[in-house]
């Protein structure tokens, strides 16, 4: 996975996807959330369900500095167990990461172009998550979150060979429950008829660009992927 993504479902509408509590921020659509940005992500506080605004890119709570570049945005699922960046936050501080969609480029040898990944049926869905706390030399404490990425499949595989690990409705509660054994076997990717791939402009390229421009259809049609196959089973939520 790359380190962009897009939020544009409205807050009232993934409380009531996520079942979460809490007081609602103000969160406008972002189509274009980069790394170091403050992103909105669910986990479990006092037994419940919250939702909490934490920065992208996970700076572990025995960090001396926070790192000034390289932000640690993505784990690997084979090895968010084990890395010590990741794996007491694997344990102990799991969480969902919303999502409508995310970007990926494909290169070939003079350019790369952008497309965007999102679920069939249309609806947002959970990225797995780990997130920490560091305390800055001023005192601040700084929450973060890492999104947890594994193999990719179906046509996510044809533009990138890693995708975010998607948490699907059924594994919230287990994901999430950190009392107990971690769920390694939901370190696992999404079913292969699970995104939909539509190529974009350039206009992601850049930060600054944030609006619903930037998921207009593009023409790459030298490398688009194939058209997607017809199935009446497209949905998993």
């Amino acid at each position: 996975m790359c380190g962009r993504y897009a939020i544009t479902t409205p807050l009232e509408a993934m409380e009531r996807l996520f079942n979460f509590e809490g007081q609602l921020v103000n969160f406008p659509a972002r189509y274009n959330v980069a790394p170091t940005q403050d992103v909105p992500i669910v986990r479990i506080e006092e037994g419940r369900r919250r939702l909490a605004m934490v920065r992208w890119g996970l700076v572990p709570h025995w960090s001396r500095d926070m790192p000034k570049d390289k932000p640690l945005i993505n784990a690997r699922s084979e090895t968010v167990a084990e890395k010590p960046s990741f794996r007491e936050a694997f344990r102990r501080q799991r969480c969902l990461v919303l999502a409508d969609g995310f970007y990926e480029w494909k290169r070939t040898d003079s350019q790369r172009f952008a497309f965007y990944a999102s679920p069939f049926d249309g609806n947002m869905f959970a990225m797995a998550g780990v997130w920490d706390i560091w305390r800055a030399p001023t005192g601040e404490d700084v929450e973060s979150v890492a999104i947890v990425t594994t193999a990719a499949t179906g046509r996510t595989s044809e533009i990138h060979h890693r995708m975010p690990l998607v948490v699907t409705p059924s594994d919230y509660d287990e994901w999430l429950n950190c009392e107990g054994a971690p769920p390694l076997h939901l370190l696992e990717a999404a079913p292969q008829d699970f995104f939909d791939i539509t190529p974009v402009s350039s206009l992601v390229n850049r930060i600054a660009n944030d609006g619903p421009e930037l998921l207009n259809r593009a023409d790459h049609a030298d490398i688009s992927p194939p058209p997607a196959k017809t199935t009446d089973q497209l949905s998993l939520f």
